[in-house]
């Protein structure tokens, strides 16, 4: 499996992403481009333009050019590859394809992106049908847009983009955020086991709205305990600790209990470096649990133990980032702006020092 792709899809509904501008989609809606559930197909189902798809489809072309479908990303970042899903199109999926991508202040129209400076992230490569087919992607820019073009046209599944969340500085003035969310830039880097539900659910935005929603770990037969890290959006000091059981019934862990550490100055494999934010504290099922905490030395890490082992719904971790990071994470942003979205927020071209973010 290439590796890009355990990572958050930029584009996914559920973070917010979109299809704002198509030049066709006469057999099938360009919004299902960025929907969260895999593609579905049952054959033989007919409505009044023929067979439905899952997917975006537009009508046979009968003169030179291409189609072409805009996607806005619920989370702006930097694009480590992209998924060209034609799964279910077989004789009608589109022989080539190629993406570009845009970095844009505010909320642009399909005018604005009409005339948007637009960089080549995948150049027209071959496509094969029915399959997910993974291009690299080798940019350092963050970008907030992307152009999927098609050529010359035909039926394409989902189109996901996985890359690193890089948050726009603006939304957090104060440095109050939830440390821990994936659509403010954490990211879980490991854990014990995700058996019926991926750990990178425990950060996603919103309530969960079934057990499907959350991580669930598989029964364990020993005497240990399932565990999950998350790497916060950036350093801080968290001050409440939400646990969100919800779903959770007969298969909510009896206790859990929540570690940071500062990576900055530790090593992750020193057990003694890591610090207890909050104490093995019994949960119930069903339940949002809110926990306020005392003030913390600032983490970049925080490690959740559950006891022994189930499923919860969401992870939460309101904080403050303090000055010095926050500023960090002003540079950040600042450092990975396309040229031209650059010189909309920052006309003198200032660059500046790099952050802690690998």
């Amino acid at each position: 499996m290439t590796g890009f792709t355990e990572l958050p899809d930029l584009a996914s509904r559920a973070l917010g992403g979109g299809v704002v501008a198509a030049n066709d989609e006469f057999f099938a809606a360009r919004d299902n481009l960025v929907g969260d559930a895999p593609p579905g197909f049952a054959a033989g189902t007919f409505g009044a333009k023929g067979q439905v798809y899952d997917g975006w489809e537009t009508r046979r072309r009968r003169e030179p050019g291409y189609d072409w479908a805009v996607v806005r990303l619920g989370a702006p970042g930097i694009v480590s590859g992209v998924v060209v899903d034609t799964t279910h199109f077989t004789g009608n999926y589109p022989p080539f394809a190629s993406v570009e991508g845009c970095g844009m202040s505010g909320y642009p129209d399909p005018v604005e992106l009409a005339d948007a400076d637009w960089a080549t992230l995948v150049p027209r490569s071959a496509l094969r049908g029915n399959s997910r087919n993974l291009f690299e992607v080798d940019d350092p820019h963050r970008y907030t847009h992307l152009r999927l073009r098609i050529y010359p046209d035909g039926g394409v599944a989902r189109l996901r983009v996985h890359g690193v969340v890089v948050p726009d500085p603006s939304l957090f003035p104060d440095g109050r955020a939830d440390l821990a969310a994936l659509e403010h830039g954490g990211l879980v880097v490991g854990c014990s086991d995700m058996f019926y539900g991926a750990p990178r659910q425990l950060i996603a935005p919103g309530l969960a709205r079934t057990m499907g929603e959350g991580w669930e770990t598989a029964r364990r037969r020993d005497d240990g305990n399932d565990w999950v890290r998350v790497r916060l959006a950036a350093p801080g000091q968290v001050r409440q600790v939400e646990l969100d059981t919800s779903h959770f019934k007969g298969n909510a862990p009896a206790a859990a209990a929540l570690r940071g550490i500062d990576t900055r100055v530790s090593d992750p494999a020193d057990e003694a470096a890591w610090f207890e934010i909050l104490p093995r504290t019994r949960l119930q099922p069903d339940t949002r649990h809110r926990f306020p905490v005392a003030a913390l030395p600032t983490a970049t890490e925080v490690r959740l133990d559950i006891f022994p082992d189930g499923g919860m719904a969401r992870l939460r971790l309101p904080g403050r980032i303090a000055p010095a990071d926050l500023d960090l994470l002003r540079r950040r942003w600042s450092d990975s702006l396309p040229p031209a979205h650059a010189r909309q927020v920052e006309p003198g071209g200032i660059r500046s020092a790099r952050a802690w973010w690998p």
